[in-house]
């Protein structure tokens, strides 16, 4: 009997998944196989709201391929050794597994292939499944990525986007192959209260919901704070329970502007995969240096813990590090301005606000987390790497109302409109009653000290 191993990754669903069909199609059975890699642990990048979510997206993933008559089955240990054990076991003649883009997934890839040299058995990379376009599909003439979105995008946009597999029928696997129980989100502490559901079950229903009742909004309100017009589907991609190349059909189906700003945010998720793909470093380095002189946890460690728990005193920033810590998840006009607060206007290294994120998203991405933070921080490929996003302005313009901040910061309820903004233009006894800090300095101050530090005078 011919014997192939799927080894799921970044790709946790049963629909369009391309390692899936090509195994079951070249072969008698498959090993459906999921590791919990210690590896990864041991870098840092575990963190609850991914593992509780995980969890979801591994049971789910279990009784879809039960209800095909398979069985996933789940190891512990590090990926090369748990696979070529697997393998040992069931005789595997090859192994099928997405293509990823950071130099952790290569190093991975590298290490699969030396474990399994002599045995016979065959590393099939499939790319495309965890980015509609896989990086180094285009390029510009004479480089290897492209450095600026616009150009990358015309290019993106002008690629085929392959077809859509179905989810397969039967999934028969060879008996005798072992399997760890599969963890559950209840043993996972420290859990965000109000974490979603993970799956691809989950997953499928989140982006039917949206394209049919959000996605034509979403041009004219994805930045709309409190209305929350973006798609939550970011989880499911980062895990993979939804394809990204179904998405885009199915948006475009859709049509409208609506959809098409969905799709060019699509866009932006493959564009910084092609550039930390490019250039592995950038997940940790400047990617274009400003040569900056960061304040630390050592010289900025108050202003650092009033930031994370939302204590800044501008009530736009502080909602945002709020819900973050509530949800597991953040708007995205949010990200932008707790990062621009954080790394431009207190000039902290952009570096500690990333691992921040990256300790509670449950769509906590080297490629677009570190990326995100460096085009906000001015290091990264933003053409105005200067640039200083206002939370006062900022704030008044995306959620005008004050609702989002009434939201995520109770003790501001009472103050109307857009004043919550700006609390501390109140009497001092109007002051008096809330329970809110002050600023942590002037805007100004900040801006001056960040025009210094860059020596833009």
């Amino acid at each position: 009997m011919r014997v192939h191993v799927v080894l799921f990754t970044a790709d946790l669903r049963v629909h369009d998944h391309p390692p899936l069909r090509a195994a079951l199609g070249a072969a008698d059975a498959v090993v459906p196989l999921f590791v919990r890699d210690t590896g990864i642990a041991a870098a840092g990048f575990v963190a609850p709201n991914r593992e509780a979510f995980l969890a979801d997206c591994l049971r789910d993933l279990d009784t879809n391929l039960r209800g095909r008559g398979g069985r996933l089955v789940v190891r512990s240990g590090a990926v090369a050794e748990e696979v070529a054990k697997v393998v040992a076991e069931s005789g595997a003649s090859a192994v099928h597994l997405s293509g990823d883009v950071s130099g952790y997934a290569h190093r991975r890839e590298d290490r699969l292939r030396a474990a399994l040299e002599g045995t016979g058995c065959e590393v099939v990379v499939h790319d495309g499944v965890v980015t509609r376009v896989a990086p180094g599909a285009v390029t510009p003439a004479g480089k290897d990525h492209f450095a600026v979105f616009t150009p990358y995008h015309r290019k993106w946009a002008e690629q085929h986007t392959r077809e859509v597999a179905g989810a397969p029928c039967k999934v028969t696997v060879p008996d005798g192959v072992g399997s760890e129980p599969l963890p559950e989100r209840a043993a996972v502490r420290g859990v965000s209260p109000a974490l979603a559901e993970g799956g691809e079950r989950a997953g499928r229903a989140r982006l039917a919901a949206w394209l049919r009742s959000g996605i034509g909004r979403y041009g004219d309100q994805h930045d709309d704070m409190a209305g929350d017009a973006t798609s939550r589907l970011s989880p499911d991609l980062h895990f993979g329970t939804v394809s990204p190349a179904e998405a885009v059909h199915r948006a475009r189906a859709a049509s409208g502007p609506g959809a098409e700003a969905f799709v060019r945010q699509l866009a932006w998720r493959d564009f910084h995969r092609q550039v930390l793909a490019a250039r592995p470093a950038a997940a940790h380095d400047d990617y274009r240096t400003k040569n900056d002189r960061w304040r630390s946890e050592r010289s900025a460690g108050e202003e650092i813990e009033a930031w994370r728990e939302g204590r800044t005193g501008y009530p736009v920033v502080d909602a945002g590090m709020r819900q973050l810590r509530h949800e597991g998840w953040m708007h995205n006009r949010a990200r932008l301005l707790t990062a621009s607060f954080l790394a431009k206007t207190l000039y902290v290294d952009w570096r500690i606000g990333a691992r921040h994120f990256l300790h509670l998203l449950v769509d906590g991405d080297i490629a677009n987390n570190q990326m995100n933070w460096q085009w906000m921080a001015g290091t990264g490929t933003d053409s105005r790497p200067n640039r200083v996003l206002n939370p006062v302005t900022q704030g008044k313009r995306y959620d005008p109302s004050g609702a989002y901040v009434r939201r995520w910061v109770p003790e501001l309820a009472g103050i109307a409109g857009s004043g919550v903004h700006e609390p501390w233009r109140l009497s001092a006894k109007e002051r008096a009653a809330y329970d809110y800090p002050e600023p942590l300095l002037e805007l100004s101050e900040g801006l001056a000290r960040f025009r210094r530090a860059r020596d833009l005078r």
